[in-house]
């Protein structure tokens, strides 16, 4: 699956300019770490980017159309396979602690929530709208070994080439 996803991003990328991948992905990478938790990751990537002045304003705005318009086919497809995947409370109590992990990245660590919050005069409601309307922590959570919530942990803990390992 991240392995599909990448790709899907890398081509998009990789249509605009080869350097674009590597270079977004890692920023990607540096910018969704969550130091306190040992330089896990809020997910398992993608590309990230801003004011971008490299080249001609047209040529990025159709790089930004293209990249974003490669969600569709990034995602979708995991969509389809997943959709009928047997789903439990033990899914559910996982998918709380990682969204546990994604408010705290978003509260510490998130430019724009950060950003928001110092504004004067702010709607604070509308800034912490992004953040999910539950989450879990649990003391010392650490999935069994071997587990799928094992699996994903080491995903988000090291950084990998993940369209390489699709080839």
């Amino acid at each position: 699956d991240v392995g599909h996803f990448h790709g899907t991003l890398k081509t998009a990328c990789d249509a605009h300019d080869p350097a674009y991948y590597p270079r977004f992905k890692a920023w990607c990478d540096r910018y969704f770490a969550i130091a306190h938790r040992g330089g896990e990751t809020r997910g398992v990537g993608g590309i990230f980017f801003d004011d971008l002045e490299d080249k001609q304003p047209e040529d990025l705005f159709r790089f930004v159309y293209d990249a974003s318009s490669a969600f569709v086919a990034a995602y979708v497809p995991l969509v389809a396979r997943r959709m009928t995947a047997p789903y439990s409370q033990r899914h559910r109590d996982w998918q709380l602690v990682r969204r546990g992990h994604y408010a705290e990245f978003n509260l510490v660590y998130d430019r724009g929530t950060k950003f928001g919050l110092m504004t004067p005069g702010a709607r604070i409601e509308s800034i912490l709208m992004s953040l999910p309307l539950t989450a879990r922590w649990e003391y010392m959570n650490s999935p069994a070994p071997g587990s799928p919530e094992d699996a994903l942990l080491q995903c988000v803990r090291t950084t990998r080439d993940w369209a390489a390992a699709t080839k």
